[in-house]
């Protein structure tokens, strides 16, 4: 696998780069990333041939958004794929008015989730502003899952079925934007959005990965039959599968808990058996089903870009796929590399 390895976004119809560059960092995520270092890495990832960048007004209240879209401004606009979400409205608000949650020093922007028909519209044209562009090629229908709604996530759901969903569609239908799809934590509410709605793509985050597998037997096949782009986020379980089980290792953007740790240390001792790093085994594991076509691996610095491309291009042996396999640590039904 090569960083610049494209495939086809399935009934879509256009080429993404299998690697692609995810803005959440970059919205200060936690931490702060000064805004040099910021644009510095979207060149970076430019010049490593990556092609495919997504974002959300979520991330940094539009903080991601603005630095992307400054980052690519230049470049001719058909070399690239942009993709950001929709579901939140930021509106100008006084800082320290409104909760960040874990973004830091974001522009004076309070977010509200609203995934109304006529909010979504309105979202979708802020974010062609805040990038200075004049259309996108991937929308997202965000964060409508229990992890982000709890016990009102049915209603947020169904809000998404009346409003979120036919405004995407309709923009589609004129050309804003080429592909549709939802962007959530779990399998089952994106079989959910397809068993309901038209869409061409779906983007999961954390849920297909070396410890989580059940989408093998749901979600992936029925995006496989019906030719739907699945593109993955989460990779490593938001620390854990690139850390390995050190302390402090965290797992969904919490703690670790042995029972995790348990199965990546079952993982760790064929790694080093066959001299693969975990990282590698992780992002390649995750690449080998044929429904995913691009995988969004966020960074924080040059350096980490960087190493995201070498684990994608380690060379792995057959044969410690075989071994994973053998001691029941990779489903039946999950392909691995060829």
């Amino acid at each position: 696998m090569k960083v610049n390895d494209t495939r086809r976004f399935g009934r879509a119809g256009f080429d993404v780069t299998l690697l692609g560059y995810g803005g959440a960092p970059i919205g200060n995520i936690f931490r702060p990333i000064p805004e040099v270092d910021a644009q510095a890495q979207i060149a970076e990832a430019w010049n490593m041939g990556v092609r495919s960048f997504d974002t959300a007004p979520m991330y940094g209240h539009g903080l991601s958004e603005h630095r992307l879209g400054h980052a690519l401004l230049t470049q001719d606009r058909e070399g690239y794929v942009l993709s950001t979400k929709v579901g939140r409205t930021l509106t100008p608000a006084a800082r320290g008015s409104f909760d960040t949650g874990i973004w830091v020093d974001t522009p004076p922007f309070r977010a509200d989730f609203d995934y109304s028909y006529d909010a979504v519209l309105r979202q979708v044209e802020d974010s062609l502003q805040r990038m200075c562009q004049d259309r996108f090629d991937i929308l997202y229908v965000h964060d409508v899952d229990r992890y982000t709604h709890g016990d009102a996530q049915p209603a947020r759901f169904a809000e998404a079925l009346a409003g979120a969903f036919p405004a995407l569609i309709r923009l589609r239908d004129e050309g804003v934007v080429r592909a549709i799809g939802i962007g959530v934590n779990e399998a089952d509410v994106c079989v959910d959005a397809l068993e309901r709605v038209d869409l061409d793509c779906v983007l999961l985050a954390g849920r297909y990965t070396l410890l989580e597998q059940d989408p093998v037997k749901g979600l992936l096949p029925l995006a496989a039959e019906r030719d739907v782009a699945i593109v993955l986020g989460g990779v490593f379980n938001s620390g854990v599968l690139a850390t390995g089980a050190v302390a402090g290792a965290k797992f969904n953007y919490q703690p670790a808990p042995e029972e995790v740790l348990g199965r990546v240390r079952d993982f760790e001792k064929f790694c080093a058996r066959h001299g693969v790093p975990l990282a590698a085994a992780s992002i390649q594991f995750a690449a080998a089903h044929p429904a995913v076509r691009e995988l969004l691996l966020g960074a924080r610095n040059c350096d980490q870009l960087r190493q995201n491309a070498a684990w994608l291009e380690h060379p792995i042996p057959a044969e410690f796929w075989q071994d994973l396999r053998a001691a029941g640590l990779i489903r039946e039904e999950a392909p691995t590399p060829t």
